[in-house]
């Protein structure tokens, strides 16, 4: 069973920045395509930013975040960031990383097997 616990989030105003950490509890983590989605009060899980298995992996994002948000891997300490820069109030709500061993990666939910618990991010005005 993979564990993935996410940290990083917290209050912060517009314009500013936030970077979110997902640890897996297994070894190497560069085995999963990893995702990150997130979901505001009321509404639908999104997708955020997925990136794919392997060390030169290609990225993808949602069209709301790309050229703000940056995903990346720290495999050193086994870990999928997601930089998040020029936030807006509309970025508020929790984010959650899952991952999925040799997966394809993309946007859809049930690409992944594995979900972290979430953490929240809330942007003011």
């Amino acid at each position: 069973q993979v564990q993935l616990v996410e940290s990083g989030g917290g209050l912060v105003q517009a314009g500013g920045s936030l970077r979110l950490s997902c640890a897996a509890s297994v070894r190497p983590f560069s085995r999963y395509t990893v995702g990150w989605f997130r979901q505001a009060p009321g509404k639908e899980h999104e997708f955020v930013a997925s990136i794919l298995w392997g060390h030169g992996s290609s990225t993808y994002y949602a069209d709301s975040v790309k050229a703000r948000f940056t995903i990346s891997r720290d495999n050193a300490k086994n870990t999928v960031l997601l930089q998040m820069n020029s936030l807006k109030p509309e970025d508020t709500a929790v984010y959650y990383c899952a991952a999925d061993l040799w997966g394809a990666g993309g946007s859809n939910r049930g690409s992944y097997e594995y979900w972290g618990q979430g953490t929240q991010v809330t942007v003011s005005s």
